[in-house]
């Protein structure tokens, strides 16, 4: 069974040789070739090679074009400082009043030098690997890159108290983010990645009546193309699992706050999850040991349709043995386990 078949077979709820296992890798692969972060996420040949290397070391079942959170908003037109580690350091926020929310619509972000540059790793991922493992392509969800454009803190009050902004930038961002994904497919990208981080911060309900139409927009678009999607918004997502599973994700990231047999209560049995270990304080900061019997607690928890990784990113500085500990390759602590859950 190769990576790609073992993941979709896992989405479709069919027996499988071993658990699939996806870690994020982003700046811990730009460091494992010797390459800064921000080597990583500005040169797109760096990317790839990154997650080349980390694919063939450790087993992983697919790469990723996830590399951090400002391509589209620098599409836009957001200007950056760019240190050699950490993401980008933006000079201030794009939409300060409703003149700069009305030319939201006449930008097409696949034209930003950094879109097209992720487009472009997508392609070559795929023409390098793509036949036996999943390349996963990456848009930001609609509230992320409005918190983007607009600040984190302006965002979150926005919805309370206008939320006609977020509704008249929202329309807009999912269309360039729907442009951005289908690029992403063509290119050779099976799944897309959909990160909407700050959605965890807001209530249930905003996220019901404001993000999850649009997410499910999106989504739609993305399975009419042909791909898969993965939605991924890190923190304490407990109060929005089971709005999430509406949304029409294939795959549901779930972060270690949230415990996994809790989730998959939430969520119902037909939606995969992928999780979800403390990726600071037991991979970065733990013993193999330690990182093993973790994952072998998600495996238990996370049913049929379940895949492992951390609960989110890889932390720069993990040892090199604590991702062996749980990933099938030379190190891994739990062969057993990854093997036994058909």
């Amino acid at each position: 069974m190769t990576s790609k078949e073992r993941i979709y077979a896992t989405l479709a709820g069919e027996a499988v040789d071993r658990v699939a296992v996806t870690p994020i890798f982003m700046a811990w692969a730009a460091h494992f070739i010797g390459r800064t972060y921000r080597d990583y996420y500005l040169d797109g040949d760096v990317l790839v090679d990154a997650q080349l290397a980390a694919a063939k070391a450790f087993g992983t079942d697919q790469v990723s074009a996830i590399s951090d959170p400002w391509r589209e908003a620098s599409a836009y037109g957001m200007q950056f400082d760019y240190p050699q580690e950490g993401v980008g350091k933006p000079a201030g926020v794009l939409l300060k009043g409703q003149d700069d929310f009305a030319r939201l619509a006449s930008v097409n972000v696949c034209k930003g030098e950094r879109t097209r540059q992720r487009i472009e790793s997508v392609r070559r991922m795929a023409k390098e690997i793509g036949e036996t493992h999943s390349v996963l392509g990456w848009v930001e969800g609609p509230f992320a890159e409005y918190a983007d454009l607009r600040g984190v803190e302006a965002a979150m009050l926005d919805l309370i108290d206008r939320p006609d902004y977020f509704k008249q930038a929202g329309e807009a961002i999912i269309e360039n983010e729907v442009k951005f994904a289908l690029a992403q497919i063509k290119a050779g990208a099976d799944m897309i990645g959909v990160g909407d981080a700050v959605a965890s911060l807001i209530a249930p309900n905003a996220y019901e009546e404001f993000i999850l139409p649009l997410e499910k927009k999106l989504f739609v678009a993305i399975h009419e193309a042909g791909a898969a999607v993965k939605l991924h918004i890190c923190g304490n997502i407990g109060n929005h699992v089971g709005l999430m599973a509406q949304s029409g994700a294939d795959i549901i990231d779930v972060d270690w706050m949230v415990p996994l047999d809790r989730a998959r209560e939430l969520a119902g049995p037909h939606v995969t999850l992928c999780g979800n270990f403390d990726p600071a304080n037991v991979l970065l900061r733990g013993s193999a040991e330690e990182v093993g019997e973790s994952a072998r607690t998600c495996i238990k928890a996370g049913g049929q349709r379940f895949i492992l990784m951390p609960g989110c990113e890889v932390p720069p500085g993990t040892p090199e043995e604590n991702i062996r500990a749980f990933c099938p390759c030379d190190g891994c602590l739990i062969c057993e386990e990854l093997k036994c859950c058909n």
